[in-house]
């Protein structure tokens, strides 16, 4: 009995050495090919479609529901007017409301700091699909009531982002092979096929005009809001894996 459990165990042991003999004898198969790495970037440079605008209405008063009343006031008032003017519900939304106790300070210690006044802060996220009338909707947003334009940015839509970045991604697939092209024929070898592609993550271009952020606008001012749209790169970029011979 012992003899045959002994003849069985080399006979597995045979077995599991052709097996593995035979994935390894495989594996050279495909590290055979002579590969180049490459990468590239392509740019298209366009101009934006869209502005992102967040106004931000401020109000202050010893009673928090004043407060709050008055800010509610302000900005139903701004909305109203953004509506008004053509701006789709859809596209204005609310990204940020806080109430502020704002302490007098005491010299004594252990002494409770008593609220001088709440500070309410509602913030409103407008998307404009008309970047001409930026400048307008910041003036019509100020002039009813909002006191603060905290971000402002153009971008592109999500329709041109990605007719933009199939361009960017064709340009940049177009370097590689040529910086593949020039690297084979220095060596004296020719791209024969393409073994592997790996596209970069999507990047959303923005411009922002920091004239305006974090700060405030007197309303009633007399001048128009100048805002220059300017140009934006959308750019993309590409790893390929090409096969020489």
């Amino acid at each position: 009995m012992r003899g045959k459990t002994a003849l069985l165990g080399i006979a597995l042991m045979v077995l599991c050495a052709a097996v593995i003999g035979n994935v390894t004898a495989q594996l050279p198969e495909e590290s055979r090919d002579k590969v180049i790495y490459v990468s590239g970037t392509g740019k298209v440079t366009t101009t934006p479609d869209q502005a992102i605008i967040v106004f931000a209405v401020e109000t202050e008063n010893a009673d928090v529901a004043t407060a709050q009343q008055q800010n509610a006031r302000q900005m139903d008032a701004v909305i109203n007017a953004l509506k008004n003017a053509g701006i789709p519900a859809k596209d204005i939304r609310t990204t940020g409301y806080n109430i502020i106790p704002v302490t007098e300070s005491s010299d004594r210690p252990l002494t409770t700091s008593r609220v001088k006044y709440y500070r309410v802060i509602n913030s409103l996220e407008v998307t404009l699909n008309d970047v001409s009338r930026a400048g307008e909707i910041v003036d019509l947003a100020v002039g009813n009531g909002a006191n603060r334009v905290d971000r402002f940015s153009f971008t592109l839509s999500d329709a041109k982002q990605q007719e933009f970045r199939s361009q960017a991604l064709t340009a940049a697939v177009a370097q590689a092979r040529g910086d593949a092209n020039a690297v084979a024929a220095a060596i004296g070898k020719t791209i024969v096929d393409v073994k592997e592609v790996n596209v970069g993550g999507n990047y959303v271009p923005m411009a922002y005009d920091s004239r305006y952020s974090g700060m405030e606008k007197a309303a009633g001012s007399a001048v128009p809001t100048p805002l220059e749209v300017g140009e934006i790169d959308v750019t993309a970029t590409v790893s390929i894996t090409y096969i020489i011979g």
